[in-house]
């Protein structure tokens, strides 16, 4: 019979394999590398080793060969100047001010190929000025895997390190200190103790980083399989803080009798239980963000938190803005936020107040907001089950008014803008979406009235009664 495993030795065995995996991982990293590389990128490598450069593939993409996954970019780095680049490969544009050493972007089927003159003169001096070692590993046609600082090693520990001193590394990019913790997430790494007391001790200087690339950066981490602990690792870290502080008045509010853990903690675990698109996982994280700012005791002591989904949309759309997130997910997550109390119906369940309800909400959110409203519940640490028997019967009846196919939407109407304009009278304005509102609102009431010659008679009504709207 063979023997367990001592619980003290089981770390040691768990590294042993990664290391024997990642060993064999590299042995046959140019059969990978060639099956995954596209034709365009082997391609330029050879215009560069065929006029006697040597070029390299580095970085994530060496990484994530070793570690079996696709890579999403490919970085190449070589001994030829950004002159001697472009002179192969006209199309590529040069980026960054510095002539001699500036990244030689090329665009060829759909990606973007990096091109960088070596720093330092040679790989190996480049390779010691990248971030991390997970990320200083290249493979270099006909010399093979490169790895000088111990990349693999480290990834077979699970340990995040810097690249030579860490205060160095992160005072030359800011950003590494947000990046360190979403890499830590994402590859299910703990961060080297040397690293984290720099991360920490840096934190301040994310001052002088680009809102955009923080949120990028950001988003990328709220995206891993381990969101809750990257913002975790983020607040200890004093990071939040630098670009997020309003994220930080959650911590140690407590809630009232309808959940178990204060605000902050709720939050991490509603992120952790949405699925990893970025406008859910913000929803997640800031759907109660206000919630310290709308607290109340009433006489009884009994805690409430009146209108924080309307002041939270205000905050998560000033977040967002403050971040530079692309419109499209500002735009849906703020709309999660300010929403996320309204899977419910205040009086009788009628079909209209079905209707109205899905309207108000929005029918293409309606899924993501029953996903939102599953993690708050079981987040709530009280409640059983993911949905409560009222929303799975409220549920089972919108499914029956849609399939009835009401309309919902100014689209669904039987008329459009042209016959506005038409019945009115008038050119385009605004006006003419303010009319198809009022005749939707009629529509959810009375779905019956759907029909183009009973809305087209409405509309002669409308106009010949003056109807002014908000025009």
């Amino acid at each position: 019979m063979r023997e367990s495993t001592p619980a003290h030795r089981a770390p040691l065995v768990g590294t042993a394999l990664r290391s024997l995996r990642l060993g064999w991982a590299a042995l046959r990293l140019p059969g990978r590398l060639r099956r995954a590389l596209p034709p365009a990128g082997r391609a330029l490598m050879d215009s560069l080793a065929g006029a006697g450069h040597e070029v390299a593939v580095v970085g994530g993409a060496v990484r994530d060969l070793l570690l079996g996954r696709t890579p999403k970019d490919w970085d190449l780095a070589t001994s030829a100047s950004p002159d001697e680049i472009l002179a192969l490969i006209p199309e590529g544009k040069q980026i960054g001010v510095a002539r001699e050493t500036g990244t030689v972007l090329v665009p060829r089927d759909g990606v973007v190929y990096e091109i960088t003159p070596y720093r330092g003169g040679h790989l190996a001096a480049d390779l010691a000025l990248r971030d991390f070692t997970m990320d200083a590993m290249a493979f270099v046609p006909g010399r093979g895997f490169v790895d000088p600082l111990g990349g693999r090693r480290d990834l077979a520990k699970g340990l995040l390190r810097a690249c030579g001193r860490p205060e160095d590394r992160l005072a030359e990019d800011p950003l590494r200190t947000l990046r360190a913790v979403r890499l830590a997430a994402e590859f299910h790494l703990e961060i080297e103790p040397a690293l984290l007391r720099a991360i920490r001790g840096a934190a301040p200087l994310l001052s002088r980083v680009a809102p955009e690339r923080i949120g990028t950066e950001f988003g990328r981490l709220l995206v891993t399989d381990r969101p809750a602990w990257g913002m975790q690792r983020l607040r200890e870290l004093n990071l939040l803080e630098q670009f997020a502080p309003e994220l930080l008045e959650m911590v140690g509010v407590e809630q009232n009798q309808y959940h178990a853990f204060p605000v902050w903690e709720h939050a991490l675990m509603a992120l952790a239980l949405v699925p990893p698109a970025l406008h859910l996982r913000l929803a997640a994280l800031l759907h109660d963000v206000a919630k310290p700012r709308c607290l109340s005791v009433d006489e009884e002591g009994n805690r409430h938190f009146y209108r924080h989904e309307l002041v939270g949309a205000e905050m998560a759309d000033e977040l967002l803005r403050r971040l530079r997130f692309d419109n499209d997910i500002r735009t849906r997550t703020v709309h999660l936020v300010r929403y996320h109390m309204d899977l419910h119906l205040d009086g009788p369940v009628t079909d209209a107040a079905i209707r109205r309800m899905v309207r108000r909400i929005g029918l293409e959110y309606m899924d993501d907001l029953v996903q939102l409203r599953r993690a708050d519940r079981l987040a709530s640490g009280k409640r059983e089950g993911d949905l409560g028997p009222e929303t799975m019967a409220l549920l089972d009846e919108v499914r029956r008014v849609l399939a009835a196919d009401a309309a919902l939407k100014v689209t669904d109407l039987a008329v459009d803008g042209h016959d506005v304009m038409a019945a009115f009278g008038r050119g385009p304005g605004p006006y003419v979406g303010e009319v198809l509102k009022a005749l939707l609102d009629e529509v959810v009431e009375d779905p019956g009235r759907n029909r183009r010659e009973v809305l087209l008679r409405r509309l002669q009504e409308m106009a010949a009664g003056g109807w002014k709207g908000t025009m």
